[in-house]
């Protein structure tokens, strides 16, 4: 500044305007370096360090790279010059290095949360991240870097200890519960979801309480975000996950297997023992033959030895239609190629109700993906239905228009009209 002033002398300025000229000159000089300084760290340094990253062979950098918290950080260069460049003006000394200072926190609470994401971002680019997500950590971590960051702010505007406005804090702690009670409630509900293992990333939960029915998609601190069948997204607390009951189907997904759980009703009526023809008629079919033939002789071997009267069918032992219809269900499951040969399977009798008797088929399908899971079952069930007929059975269902009008049209018939 004195040798600024001393060659404006020398050209014979006024000692007034030589104060007004030496100020403004130096502002200029002080503002050309800035923008000198910020040239240099983000054309030359900042370039270099893209060149150094790029050409490595870490994953971990470039993210940190895309994050830009390189780029952010060379914002400190110009401020650093401001800074310090403050003692040059003593009358608004205090006020530009609080500026500057101010600025230079703001821009570090930047760095950092830029940072905070580039964290997550390579936390995500491995698998564990889907067991143990962090987002709800790095937000509790932003929202610690914020508030400091404001505190810093403040204290140093207000020239007091940042100690001092922390203490204060204390009073108004019960309304910062109030504030961040949610969040509080998600970091809680976070820490059990993750180290229980409750939910992933990817899973499919059933949450009818919240009309969820859908894959995770995103775990955050106050919510996990879930994507229906429908393409609809449903938000829910995280909290709620702990506090009521929800269904989780990674159990299915990772066992390989997807339950099939449906009956077929039999009209009684039609139930009956097997006649000799309809004997003959199921040994010719392939998964019967040995199982008609072990059982007649079981059957014959068994009446002879008691000394049973088989003109009466109540007597002694017999086969029926029903129960020769379920071991081929049975057989006819165990040889289906898309039914878990290593997982339960039942075909069995459940309680007669008044639509007949359900044939509850119990089985698991080897592929758990919902299209071909429902493509299995449907080719199952039409095999059933039309294979019912042919053991004398009928699948009961009732009355519908047609039925009733076909019964009408049989009367008028037998009446003569």
């Amino acid at each position: 500044m004195n040798f600024i002033k001393d060659q404006l002398a020398d050209y014979g300025v006024s000692e007034q305007m030589t104060g007004y000229l030496s100020n403004i000159i130096m502002v200029l000089f002080i503002a050309l370096l800035s923008v000198l300084a910020n040239l240099i760290a983000k054309k030359i340094v900042l370039k270099i360090i893209i060149h150094v990253i790029s050409k490595d062979r870490y994953a971990w950098d470039n993210i940190v790279l895309e994050k830009k918290v390189f780029h952010k950080l060379s914002h400190l260069a110009p401020a650093f010059i401001i800074y310090y460049s403050a003692s040059i003006f003593p009358l608004y000394r205090v006020f530009i290095e609080k500026s500057a200072l101010t600025y230079m926190i703001i821009v570090t609470i930047t760095v950092f949360d830029a940072l905070l994401n580039a964290i997550d971002a390579i936390y995500r680019s491995f698998e564990v991240s889907k067991i143990r997500p962090i987002k709800g950590y790095i937000q509790v971590a932003k929202i610690i870097l914020f508030i400091i960051g404001a505190i810093v702010v403040i204290s140093n505007l207000i020239g007091q200890n940042p100690l001092i406005i922390l203490s204060g804090l204390g009073a108004l702690s019960a309304v910062l519960m109030l504030i961040f009670k949610d969040s509080i409630l998600g970091l809680v509900a976070g820490v059990q979801l993750s180290s229980n293992d409750m939910v992933r990333v990817g899973d499919w939960i059933e949450m009818p309480k919240y009309n969820a029915d859908g894959d995770v998609i995103d775990i955050t601190l106050n919510t996990v975000k879930v994507m229906n069948f429908d393409k609809t997204i449903t938000m829910i607390p995280s909290y709620a996950l702990i506090s009521d009951s929800f269904k989780n189907w990674r159990g299915m997904q990772v066992s390989g297997g997807r339950r099939i759980k449906r009956s077929v009703h039999i009209d009684t009526s039609s139930i009956c023992f097997c006649t000799k023809e309809m004997m003959e008629e199921f040994q010719k079919i392939h998964y019967l033959t040995d199982f008609i033939k072990a059982r007649l002789n079981e059957i014959n071997i068994y009446n002879i030895e008691h000394q049973i009267n088989t003109e009466s069918k109540v007597n002694g032992r017999h086969l029926t239609n029903v129960g020769v219809f379920r071991e081929y269900i049975h057989e006819y499951l165990r040889n289906h190629p898309k039914i878990h040969k290593d997982m339960t399977l039942i075909v069995r009798q459940l309680a007669p109700e008044d639509n007949g008797l359900p044939l509850e088929i119990y089985a698991f399908s080897n592929d758990t993906n919902w299209v071909v899971y429902e493509s299995v079952q449907a080719d199952i069930f039409d095999h059933i239905f039309a294979v019912v007929p042919i053991f004398g059975l009928r699948v009961f269902q009732n009355p519908t228009g047609h039925d009733i009008a076909r019964l009408k049209e049989s009367k008028e018939y037998s009446s003569g009209y």
